[in-house]
C-alpha cells in the first residue's frame, strides 16, 4: 500500500472550475424547495443572507487555505487549533457535507434524464452516475480537473441560455405572486418561511470551500487558490440570483417548488415540450449536475484520505493508487455511503419532505458546523501564531470572519429548530462516530504521527 502526499498538477483556472464546479448544480435544483416555506420574494431575502455569509466566509477562508494547504482542510485547521476533538468535529462534518451531497446530486441527474427519457429508472441512473465518474476519479487528478474545468464552462453557457430564452417571458406579476408563500409581508409566518428555507438558500452555494482539499494538488497553492476562491463565489452569486428570478417569473412559481427539475420545467412554460430549446437546457444542463457530482467526489476523496492518513479513519483509506497518484480507497468508500443513501427511502423521507430534499439538508448540516469550526479556527491561529506566513490575510478581519461566524449560527439554529428530526440523526450520527474515533482512534494517530 502507498500512501503519502498528493503531486501538484492544478494550476488557476483547473482550482476555479473546481471552485464553480462544485456548487453549480445548486444553481440547477434544490434551491427550489425553499420556495415551498417561503415564497418567491421571502426566500430571496434568505438567499441575500446566505450569499452574505459565503462571501464573508470565502474572503475569511482563504487565509486558512494558503497559509495550512492540506488535504484535509477543515480538519487540518480544526486539529491545528483545537486538537483531535476539534479536528474530530471538524472532520466529521465536513464528510457528511461531501458524503451526502453527491447522492441528492446523482437522484437529480436522473430525473434530468427522464426528462428525457421517461421509462428510465432515476436511481439506475444514479448508480451509474457514480461508477462512471467514481473511475474517472480514480484515472487522475490532473484529468479529472480538466474534465471538471471543460463542464462548469459548459453549465455556466447553458444557464446564461436558459435566462436568455425565458426572459421575454419573465413577468414581474409571476414573481410576486404569492411572493411569502401565502403570508402577509413581513408577518410572523413569513418570517419563520425564510427561516425554514434556510438549506435551500445554502444549497446555491454548498461545498465551495472543497478547493481546500485540493490544496496539496494546486501549484503555488497560496496565489492559486485565492484566486480561484473569489473569482468563484462572484461567478456563483451571480448566478443563483439569475436563475432564481427568471425562473420565478415566467408562470406559476409553485409548480417548481417541490421537484428536481424545475428549470427544464420553467422553460417547458415557455417554449413547449417539444422545443429544441428545452431539450439543449436538458442535456446541457446535465453538464452542471455532473460538475458538482464529479467535483465534490474529488473532494470527499480527498478529505477521506487526509483523515486515514492522520489516523482519524482506518489507515487502508489512505491507499495512493500506484498507477494514478489517486486515493482510490477513499474514492470507493464514500461511493458505498452515497449509493447507500439513494436506496434509504424510509430513513430520509420523512417530516413531509422527499427524499432529496432531506438528504439537502442533512449535507448542510455537515456545511453549516464546518463553517463555524474553521471560522473559529481562523481567530485561535491568529492569536496563537501570529507570526505564521499568511500569503492572503482574511479580507475586513475581523468583521468579516464574524460576520461569517454570526450567521452561520444563526443558519444553524434555524436548521436544528426547523429539521428537529434530522438534528437528532446528524448529532446521533456525530455520537456514535466519536465513541469510536475515541476507543480506536488513538493508536491510529500515534502510527500516523510517527509516519509522517
Amino acid at each position: 500500500m502507498q500512501t503519502g502526499h498528493l503531486k501538484p498538477t492544478l494550476n488557476a483556472w483547473h482550482l476555479w472550475g473546481l471552485a464553480v464546479g462544485l456548487v453549480i448544480s445548486g444553481e440547477y435544483f434544490g434551491w427550489s424547495y425553499g420556495w415551498a416555506s417561503a415564497g418567491t420574494l421571502g426566500f430571496m431575502i434568505t438567499a441575500i443572507v446566505v450569499a452574505v455569509m459565503y462571501t464573508t466566509f470565502i474572503f475569511s477562508f482563504t487565509e486558512l487555505t494558503t497559509a495550512i494547504p492540506n488535504a484535509g482542510g477543515p480538519f487540518a485547521y480544526a486539529t491545528r487549533d483545537f486538537g483531535p476533538t476539534g479536528g474530530f468535529i471538524a472532520g466529521f462534518a465536513t464528510l457528511v457535507e461531501f458524503v451526502f451531497a453527491p447522492p441528492a446530486i446523482a437522484m437529480a441527474i436522473g430525473a434530468y434524464l427522464q426528462v428525457q427519457f421517461p421509462g428510465v429508472s432515476a436511481k439506475m441512473m444514479a448508480i451509474c452516475a457514480y461508477v462512471i465518474f467514481m473511475t474517472l476519479n480514480i484515472v487522475g487528478v490532473r484529468t479529472a480537473a480538466t474534465f471538471e474545468l471543460i463542464v462548469t464552462v459548459l453549465a455556466i453557457f447553458e444557464l446564461l441560455v436558459f435566462m436568455g430564452v425565458v426572459a421575454p417571458s419573465f413577468s414581474t406579476a409571476n414573481f410576486v405572486a404569492n411572493g411569502w408563500a401565502g403570508q402577509d409581508t413581513f408577518s410572523p409566518l413569513a418570517i419563520s418561511g425564510m427561516f425554514a428555507a434556510i438549506p435551500f438558500a445554502i444549497w446555491f452555494f454548498l461545498a465551495i470551500e472543497g478547493v481546500a482539499m485540493a490544496a496539496e494538488e494546486a501549484k503555488d497553492p497560496k496565489r492559486t487558490i485565492p484566486i480561484a476562491y473569489i473569482a468563484g463565489i462572484i461567478t456563483l452569486v451571480l448566478l443563483a440570483l439569475g436563475v432564481m428570478v427568471f425562473a420565478g417569473g415566467v408562470g406559476d412559481w409553485r409548480k417548481l417548488s417541490n421537484i428536481n427539475d424545475p428549470l427544464p420545467q420553467a422553460m417547458k412554460t415557455v417554449v413547449g415540450d417539444g422545443s429544441v430549446w428545452l431539450h439543449m437546457l436538458v442535456w446541457i444542463g446535465l453538464f452542471g449536475l455532473v460538475a458538482s457530482f464529479h467535483g465534490i467526489i474529488l473532494g470527499y476523496s480527498r478529505q477521506i484520505f487526509a483523515q486515514a492518513r492522520a489516523g482519524y479513519l482506518p489507515s487502508y483509506l489512505a491507499a495512493i493508487h500506484p498507477r494514478f497518484g489517486t486515493p482510490h480507497r477513499a474514492v470507493l468508500a464514500g461511493g458505498v455511503v452515497g449509493i447507500a443513501a439513494i436506496f434509504s427511502d424510509e430513513l430520509f423521507s420523512f417530516g413531509g419532505q422527499t427524499l432529496t430534499a432531506n438528504i439537502v439538508i442533512m449535507a448542510v448540516f455537515g456545511a453549516i458546523v464546518m463553517y463555524i469550526m474553521s471560522m473559529l479556527s481562523l481567530f485561535v491561529l491568529r492569536r496563537r501564531e501570529p507570526n505564521l506566513a499568511r500569503p492572503f490575510p482574511a479580507i475586513g478581519y475581523p468583521v468579516f470572519p464574524a460576520i461569517a461566524l454570526a450567521l452561520a449560527v444563526v443558519c444553524l439554529g434555524a436548521m436544528i429548530y426547523y429539521n428537529t428530526l434530522l438534528a437528532a440523526v446528524f448529532a446521533g450520527l456525530m455520537g456514535v462516530s466519536y465513541g469510536l474515533f475515541m476507543w480506536g482512534g488513538s493508536k491510529r494517530r500515534e502510527t500516523a504521527a510517527a509516519s509522517a
